[in-house]
């Protein structure tokens, strides 16, 4: 079995003793249940990870030792962001987590007119730190040694202003182009998904009207916390590394 692996905000060399930050000490020692002599994996999300083991642990620190620092890349050669209407509760962490597994560079949660999820500025930055713990454990679970952007909250409007992908997409629930059916893109890619409902007639038309092109999975229709993670792994099967 792979040592486990742990996000580690700090500077990483070998030979190096460091003392593990808090979450990752909690991560590590209180729900992993490592002990000394165990190996371990650290990254602090600059393209390296560190292999090392556990030489000391009390009751609140624990100390590993450094052996190893390498560069592994996992990144996907396609550069895809995701434009994600904000779902309730689970259902958004679920879409979170997975699209990272599949390889996803950024996301940006989308406030349409269908979010039942409202936020104000104190519950915005609580949810944003939230889900980017969501996004650092799916890269540990993963192998990632990149850690995706999960950028503010930001309305419908100001979403399709500011994106500057030249390959757009628009989950539609009118039927659209098949994934299979169009040529592989040579730069960034833009994809924009619903929330619970899916997005409006005039939101639609809105996102087309941007350059968005319709996307359409098949004849059913998909939750929302299922259908980026289906269009993303489709993506990777056929022009990435899947």
């Amino acid at each position: 079995m792979s040592a486990p692996r742990f996000y580690c905000a700090l500077a990483l060399a070998p030979g190096q003793t460091v003392t593990l930050p808090a979450e990752t000490f909690h991560h590590a020692i209180r729900v992993r249940r490592l002990r000394v002599g165990d190996e371990l994996v650290l990254f602090a999300g600059d393209g390296r990870e560190a292999l090392g083991s556990l030489v000391a642990i009390n009751r609140d620190a624990a100390d590993a030792a450094i052996s190893t620092v390498t560069t592994a890349d996992r990144e996907s050669p396609l550069q895809m962001t995701l434009l994600q209407g904000l779902s309730s509760g689970d259902r958004m962490d679920y879409t979170l987590q997975k699209v990272v597994e599949l390889g996803v560079a950024a996301i940006v949660p989308v406030t349409t007119q269908r979010s039942v999820v409202r936020l104000d500025r104190d519950r915005a930055d609580k949810r944003i730190a939230h889900w980017r713990q969501i996004v650092i454990g799916a890269c540990e679970q993963s192998g990632r040694n990149r850690i995706p952007e999960v950028l503010p909250a930001v309305s419908l409007a100001e979403c399709l202003a500011a994106v500057s992908a030249p390959r757009r997409f628009v989950l539609s629930f009118e039927g659209g182009a098949r994934l299979r059916d169009l040529a592989a893109p040579t730069g960034p890619i833009a994809l924009l998904a619903g929330p619970e409902g899916g997005l409006t007639a005039d939101e639609e038309r809105a996102a087309r009207d941007a350059a968005f092109a319709p996307l359409s999975l098949g004849p059913r229709v998909l939750r929302t916390e299922t259908a980026a993670v289906a269009a993303l792994a489709a993506m990777q099967a056929l022009w990435g590394d899947g």
